[in-house]
């Protein structure tokens, strides 16, 4: 079994030059601490940037800086100070981070910061390959990876790869501004298994392939044509016992032991012994809601004066991407906010904001943990925030109020937690003095159930759940009954074809021959299609029959100068070597007057969508529609067509985003096998819809049946694409020449 592959934007551990002295701390981000116990306890190692960028490193010490983090099992990603500006700050925190988190106004469209986003990610995916092994196991992590996947995938097709996405993703209607959305989507699908926090963000993403790269979802998977990707939704916990272990610790430890800070705390409880303690924890970021959470307890003093004096705030405020104007901006903004309440509001004797704009050690954070009695968190949109469940975690006597914003992904998770709008301010300050009045037996019963939950589901459990389901996935794909047509198959193939008396092959035409397109009169065969059908149809004792649904007109007009056979509209026609149309069966189409009307009525409701007709069936095709509404539709069609047709000798074909009406006792099964008035020593025949496992059924045993996709088929082969069907029949061609 191979290692495990982890990549991410920054290494879990950071590398500082002093005086040509290397000094490496951990990280303090949530993925590295996250991670971290994952990553030391397995056979892994880890890729990313270590926070210095190429001209902060003496040339001389380069090598030093790779055995450092060789050291903790990591490989360094090394980036200029232009790739750090375009890439992370521009098209990462600028581009992707705010349009994610539903902050249009502040998003920049840069074609320079794209460009550098590219190029950048190809150097991770450089770093990845060089150290890929036959069995390795890849799982790349969030919104400035976007493009790994896919750029692992072309270079090794087979690769195991898990990608998980740590912020939201937006809805269609926001996604969709993004001038490189199909890009990204195509980025992203190069994973087996793409995992999001919450289900709501897996949604957003399955609408948005679906509406944008015109995907077909099933369920949670996405059906490319060589591969199926799953997409699944994995609320990320943290490492429960390491905060539950500190805490215990920390109450434990005598008091002469104890940081600077608590014992601080320690003397405002002793002088204030009624106040409270209300905790503020975040990055400095405008996701974060940091503004009106200072707003609202301003105005929670306004509105229940009797807390002044009796409440203090404690802000926490990390330091983030200083070289961002929004955050600069927020910095002020929040100096100002802070300064303003506390001029308001304090007395000698009491300040009501303790405001800190500083990262603090791991001891500074379970003293504040500790001590508040709330834990105000209320981003206004978070892809889950670790830090409410990090103070639940340390809460030893199950005591503390944690009020959440709703728009959190682990407010999913932490129900028992006072769920608040972080836009409504009354809700805010009532939930704030509900919080403060809560009997301690409320708030133990509400601990105990979130403590029980973060406890089972850490982020140990995380990391395993995800890797469970991403090996189920390749062993489902591996699983896959229908064999992959490869190089030794296509080898016994040719010797077949080359050694063949008499040959036929019954060739599919839209989505075998040629791709799908909105317009289907649009899809007609190029030069060298032609060219090719034409000459395999004149190698001796070869015979080629298209076969399709489309109408014999439209067929007739395409292939009127070319010698080959055709089967058309589902078997109905046939078109000999004579260039003559027969039909193969007598059929009424007196059923077309009562059913028409039907499919006019959903072409109105639905727009995009239109009526082919055909010498003896109807098509309503909805490829040109909204995806969802289409799919929604065509199953409302199935329903009343089934019960308009059940005794009249009809039948509804689901094809290719198409609904085609006609009877019953029509098929391409049937009319392939009346073609077959010889004996044949080598039958071939392929094709990639619903309609094909007809002729699949009814040739015989000894043909070589193959679906073009990764889908459920009773065909013996598979091929993942259109370009890879021209190019077998171009060697079809070749083997006789």
């Amino acid at each position: 079994m191979g290692k495990t592959i982890i990549i991410s934007n920054r290494l879990p551990l950071q590398i500082n030059i002093s005086e040509n002295d290397l000094e490496v701390t951990p990280s303090v981000g949530g993925l590295a601490t996250g991670l971290k116990s994952f990553h030391q306890e397995g056979d892994s190692i880890w890729i990313g940037w270590t926070g210095l960028s190429a001209e902060e490193i003496p040339d001389d010490m380069k090598e030093s800086v790779q055995e450092e983090a060789r050291k903790q099992a990591c490989i360094a990603v090394t980036l200029t100070s232009e790739e750090i500006e375009k890439f992370y700050y521009g098209f990462s925190n600028r581009t992707i981070w705010p349009l994610f988190h539903y902050f249009m106004e502040y998003t920049e469209f840069d074609p320079e910061h794209w460009e550098a986003y590219k190029q950048v990610n190809q150097k991770y995916a450089d770093a990845v390959l060089e150290h890929l092994g036959e069995d390795d196991t890849v799982w790349v992590h969030d919104y400035q990876l976007l493009l790994l996947p896919d750029m692992i995938r072309k270079k090794n097709p087979t690769v195991t790869i898990g990608f998980f996405n740590h912020i939201p993703f937006p809805s269609y209607e926001v996604f969709r501004t993004l001038p490189w959305r199909e890009e990204i989507l195509q980025g992203m699908l190069g994973a087996d298994l793409i995992g999001f926090h919450t289900y709501d963000y897996e949604r957003h993403f399955l609408r948005s392939v679906n509406r944008i790269l015109r995907y077909d979802i099933n369920f949670n998977a996405v059906n490319l044509s060589d591969r199926i990707v799953k997409v699944d939704s994995f609320p990320m916990g943290i490492d429960y016992n390491k905060f539950r272990d500190a805490a215990i610790k920390h109450k434990k430890q005598p008091r002469s032991e104890n940081t600077d800070i608590q014992k601080k705390l320690d003397y405002h409880k002793y002088v204030t012994r009624d106040t409270q303690l209300i905790l503020s924890i975040d990055r400095l970021d405008y996701t974060k809601g940091i503004a009106n959470r200072i707003r609202a307890f301003g105005y929670f003093l306004e509105k229940y004066p009797e807390y002044q004096e009796k409440v203090r705030l404690i802000m926490l405020a990390v330091p983030s991407r200083t070289n961002v104007p929004q955050y600069q901006l927020l910095k002020k903004e929040i100096d100002e906010l802070v300064g303003r309440i506390n001029g308001q509001f304090a007395t000698v004797n009491w300040t009501p904001i303790w405001y800190f704009y500083r990262s603090m050690p791991f001891e500074n954070l379970i003293d504040l943990y500790s001590a508040s009695d709330v834990a105000l968190i209320t981003p206004i949109r978070d892809g889950m925030n670790l830090v409410a469940k990090e103070y639940v975690a340390t809460r030893t006597d199950n005591t503390g109020v944690l009020i959440l914003s709703e728009m959190a992904g682990a407010a999913h998770e932490l129900n028992e937690a006072l769920i608040i709008n972080p836009n409504n301010f009354e809700q805010i300050v009532d939930s704030i003095k509900l919080a403060l009045q809560m009997p301690k037996e409320e708030q133990v019963k509400r601990n105990k159930v979130l403590q029980r939950r973060l406890k089972r589901y850490s982020v140990e459990k995380w990391a395993q759940d995800f890797m469970q389901n991403l090996r189920e996935t390749v062993n489902t794909r591996n699983e896959f009954k229908t064999i992959e047509i490869t190089r030794n198959i296509k080898k016994d193939l040719f010797e077949k074809y080359s050694s063949a008396q008499r040959r036929v092959l019954f060739l599919d035409y839209d989505g075998t021959l040629v791709n799908f397109v909105d317009q289907p009169e649009s899809a007609s065969p190029d030069e060298d299609l032609f060219r090719l059908i034409r000459k395999l149809g004149e190698q001796e004792n070869t015979r080629v029959i298209l076969i399709s649904g489309r109408d014999k007109e439209t067929l007739q007009n395409w292939w009127k100068n070319s010698p080959v056979e055709i089967i058309g509209e589902h078997g109905v026609w046939v078109r000999t070597a004579e260039q003559e149309w027969e039909l193969t069966e007598n059929l009424d189409c007196s059923w077309m007057e009562t059913i028409r009307p039907v499919l006019e009525t959903f072409v109105d409701r639905t727009p995009g969508t239109f009526i082919e007709e055909k010498n003896y069936s109807l098509a309503w095709h909805y490829r040109k529609t909204n995806p969802e509404l289409g799919d929604v539709r065509a199953n409302e069609l199935s329903i009343v067509l089934r019960d308009l047709i059940s005794n009249h000798g009809l039948s509804v074909l689901q094809g290719n985003k198409v609904l085609e009406i006609k009877n019953s006792g029509v098929n391409k099964g049937k009319a392939a096998n009346k073609l077959l008035d010889e004996k044949y020593d080598f039958i071939f025949a392929i094709g990639d819809d619903w309609t094909d496992e007809y002729l699949f059924t009814e040739l015989p045993e000894q043909a070589t049946t193959v679906k073009v996709g990764m889908n459920k088929t009773k065909a013996k082969y598979y091929m993942n694409s259109v370009a890879e069907v021209r190019e077998l029949l171009s060697q079809f061609l070749s083997l006789t020449h």
